[in-house]
Formats: structure tokens, C-alpha cells, sequence
């Protein structure tokens, strides 16, 4: 199955892939995380923010809610990695 391009306008992908708030420290914030969790909490964190995004899309009146769609669809990417990641690591071993 091939991925749907998605068209982002330049604010959305700033603020779905590389908000300026969480590169404040010289780290991403979504790296720190990882480092300080486990696998299997950081992969529930992932869902969490998964769940929580797409809970709420529907509500955003004057936000965009295609944003918190984009940001579900993001977190669901880095989960996707994960798991590929896992795979990997049990195929290598």
C-alpha cells in the first residue's frame, strides 16, 4: 500500500512537525521523552497523544481542526517507527 502525500501549508507543517516552543533547550522535546522512558511507555505515550488528538478535532471551532488530526497523524507515525524499529531488532537478533 502506498502513503497518501499530504499537502501541508507552512504553518501546519511548523506547527505538526517542528513547533518552535519544544526546541527551546536544544533538544526536541519528543526525544528527551523517549530517552526517559521505556519502550512499552513511550509507545502508550504515543497512543495517549493519539487518542487525545483525535478525541478533540472535532470541537476545534475557530483553531483549525485539521491541526490536531495532522498532530494524531504524527504521533501515529513515530509509533509506526517504533514498532518497525522493534521488528528490526527481533529480525537482527
Amino acid at each position: 500500500m502506498r502513503r497518501a502525500e499530504l499537502k501541508y501549508k507552512e504553518d501546519e507543517w511548523n506547527e505538526v512537525h517542528n513547533p518552535v516552543h519544544y526546541n527551546k533547550t536544544g533538544i526536541e522535546t519528543i526525544d528527551l521523552i523517549r530517552k526517559w522512558m521505556e519502550p512499552d511507555e513511550y509507545k502508550g505515550y504515543l497512543k495517549g497523544n493519539i487518542i487525545k488528538y483525535m478525541s478533540r478535532y472535532k470541537y476545534k471551532k475557530e483553531e483549525e481542526p485539521l491541526t490536531d488530526v495532522l498532530k494524531a497523524q504524527w504521533y501515529l507515525e513515530k509509533l509506526i517507527e517504533e514498532l518497525r524499529d522493534e521488528e528490526n531488532d527481533d529480525v537482527s537478533c
